[in-house]
């Protein structure tokens, strides 16, 4: 039986995949909780961006803490499981030259990562990478959203809603 993803597991998965030498930027509900700065809901699974490339050591450091495939859509995404632990989807990106990434789509197309969409935020006080709100808004679109989306869209759309760092309107 598969639980709930919670922070500790993040942060192992995480640790796992930065000690085999793989960067990785939380989305999903996580990635909108690191956007926010705590935890707003339960979450089932950790969706996480990585470099196509690096899948491999991936796959091996997440094998190493029990994870094995459950779902496998490769190259646009494979889903690994852990009983007890919890899920990790994993959304493999290729990047230009220019530091884009592009992720293959179940329909032959690829979906774009602009550079300007990786950023950090926090999970359970600890800095993750992550991405930007408005990468996680438009990756929010084009579907009829679950509760949980629309909760997370609630979230993202108070984020998108602040001003930028610097760009206070004085009353």
């Amino acid at each position: 039986m598969t639980a709930d993803m919670d922070a500790d597991e993040v942060h192992a998965v995480l640790a796992a995949l930065t000690d085999a030498g793989c960067r990785a930027w939380v989305g999903g509900g996580w990635g909108v909780d690191a956007l926010v700065g705590h935890q707003t809901r339960t979450h089932r699974d950790l969706d996480l961006a990585i470099a196509a490339e690096q899948e491999a050591a991936a796959m091996r450091a997440l094998g190493r803490l029990g994870y094995v495939v459950e779902t496998d859509w490769r190259p646009v995404r494979v889903e690994v499981v852990a009983d007890g632990r919890g899920r990790v989807d994993l959304h493999p990106l290729t990047f230009d030259e220019v530091g884009d990434g592009h992720q293959a789509g179940l329909d032959g197309g690829s979906f774009r990562w602009p550079k300007g969409c990786f950023t950090t935020g926090a999970i359970a006080g600890r800095r993750v990478d992550c991405i930007s709100v408005a990468q996680q808004l438009l990756f929010h679109s084009g579907y009829e959203p679950r509760d949980v989306d629309r909760a997370d869209l609630a979230w993202l759309h108070r984020l998108a809603a602040r001003p930028a760092p610097g760009d206070e309107r004085r009353p």
